[in-house]
């Protein structure tokens, strides 16, 4: 069995990709067919499996073209894994400020109101969400989220960090109609929405009461698909729009 959890995390601001995809795949078996020549489909108990990609990466810079070179070295035997962003920073359930969804609180000083020595300080999200206790290939499940400007309504992705598998991220649909609920989290009590929400595939893990749910860049453990090889290329003067394959780790 592979190591899911304590792997390296992919920037995906670094390299800027002008495209990017996610989906779950896999989740149903052809059954036979029924009298009107239908196809008839059976689910799988584990359900899909995500796959992604990023595509038309803008690479210049020298130390871009190492970091894609450390890349396709770790990626392209498809038995090692990395934690994969899923920039959802649009569509989440975040504060909207001019225009723009804040999925994250930068510039938090230390304690005694200094910064790093660069000028930067901690960041932190600003939708947090908890779980319910649920088992594994649990398909639905009750989300508490605190801090979000809207409902949740249409699907959002998140993720889940298991003990075991690591990060997995889900989307959910269906969600039902909201409950008060109040929380105490790193211990400031919180006051947000409770609902309860289908899975577009099953937990893979089982989750205790609390456990922490990731609104912000939802990561998911993945590696490259076998047939996806990741080469190092480069045009005149050095530019290279590689496109990254990803399928979920097992």
């Amino acid at each position: 069995m592979g190591r899911y959890t304590d792997l390296p995390t992919l920037n995906v601001d670094f390299l800027k990709p002008t495209r990017m995809s996610f989906d779950t795949k896999g989740g149903g078996l052809e059954g036979g067919r029924n009298g009107l020549g239908e196809s008839v489909t059976i689910e799988t108990s584990g359900g899909g499996v995500l796959v992604g990609s990023y595509e038309g990466c803008v690479v210049t810079d020298r130390e871009q073209h190492e970091y894609v070179n450390w890349i396709a070295a770790r990626m392209n035997s498809s038995v090692r894994f990395m934690n994969v962003p899923i920039l959802s920073d649009w569509m989440g359930p975040f504060p909207v400020v001019n225009g723009i969804p804040q999925s994250t609180i930068g510039g938090i000083p230390h304690s005694d109101g200094a910064q790093f020595s660069d000028g930067a300080g901690y960041s932190q999200p600003t939708v947090i969400g908890t779980i319910a206790a649920a088992g594994l290939n649990a398909g639905q499940i009750y989300i508490r989220v605190y801090g979000a400007s809207r409902k949740l309504r249409w699907s959002d992705w998140f993720s889940i960090y298991h003990p075991t598998k690591g990060w997995r991220a889900y989307r959910y649909f269906d969600p039902s109609d909201p409950k008060d609920a109040f929380e105490v989290i790193d211990g400031v009590l919180r006051s947000g929405k409770q609902y309860l929400v289908s899975l577009d595939r099953p937990l893979r893990e089982a989750v205790v009461n609390g456990t922490r749910v990731k609104f912000d860049r939802p990561l998911c453990v993945m590696k490259f698909p076998a047939s996806f090889s990741l080469a190092w290329e480069a045009e005149g003067w050095w530019q290279s729009s590689p496109t990254l394959q990803f399928v979920e780790g097992f």
